[in-house]
């Protein structure tokens, strides 16, 4: 039951026939982990905090930079030098003090990242490099956890949700195979730039998705890839199929499935 402070502070969302009481119950009853507070992770940590996730947990070992400013926008000029993951947390408490917001100063990784993402019902992978998404995608396929995936660089933005909760495919390692002993140089907001808006758009998609999925409200793009490209604002939607060698979700190398 939802208490009649919520019901007012969350009666434009109420009123939407596909959410109601029963979905705005669900929103303050679930629990969503957020890897990644950069710009992806700022827009889609206000949001989330404003449609009422009951528990919200933050992860990133990172500190503010003058230079996360142009798009991260979760943070102040204040901010600079301060744990992330502690100021994305402070600002989501002042948005919204109804909800639960626990902050983790840390990369997660390894049995930390397993528990973490163990608790959540929805994870949302923000992060801004290859082996903490990869990493995030194979401990979400072992929990059969949702992951809804987002990446951009320069003008180009991309949106992967992945519902794994059947212990099924495809997932992010059929889209782009990962070798940890590769070398080539990764393309980064920081070699590469990045236009502001484009990371806003794409965190902003991932709380939708996130919703959705928690409301059971429309219908998820899971398993699939939408490309966005700022330059032309045009969409690009592809159909994933499963990679039947897959480490991750396939021959069963790195999952519990005969």
């Amino acid at each position: 039951m939802l208490s009649d402070q919520e019901f007012l502070r969350y009666n434009r969302q109420i009123m939407l026939p596909e959410i109601g009481e029963h979905g705005q119950a669900r929103l303050v009853n679930a629990h969503v982990l957020m890897i990644g507070a950069g710009g992806l992770g700022s827009s889609a940590a206000l949001y989330l905090a404003g449609a009422g996730i009951g528990t919200l947990v933050i992860a990133d070992d990172d500190e503010v930079d003058s230079s996360n400013l142009q798009r991260q926008i979760i943070y102040r000029d204040q901010h600079q030098g301060q744990s992330k993951a502690a100021m994305a947390a402070e600002q989501v408490r002042e948005l919204n003090p109804h909800i639960r917001v626990r902050a983790v100063k840390a990369r997660l990784a390894d049995q930390r990242l397993a528990m973490e993402i163990e608790l959540a019902d929805v994870v949302l992978d923000c992060s801004d490099n290859l082996p903490t998404r990869h990493a995030v995608n194979q401990a979400c396929f072992k929990a059969s956890k949702i992951l809804i995936a987002g990446a951009a660089i320069r003008w180009q933005g991309q949106l992967m949700p992945f519902d794994f909760r059947q212990g099924v495919g495809p997932c992010y390692h059929c889209l782009f195979p990962y070798d940890p002993a590769a070398k080539a140089p990764a393309m980064t907001c920081s070699n590469s730039g990045i236009a502001g808006p484009v990371v806003g758009i794409v965190g902003t998609l991932q709380a939708l998705e996130t919703i959705k999925a928690i409301t059971e409200a429309g219908q998820v793009g899971f398993s699939t890839l939408q490309q966005f490209d700022g330059l032309t604002m045009a969409w690009q939607k592809f159909n994933l199929a499963q990679d039947k060698c897959c480490p991750v979700c396939g021959a069963g190398v790195n999952n519990d499935n005969p």
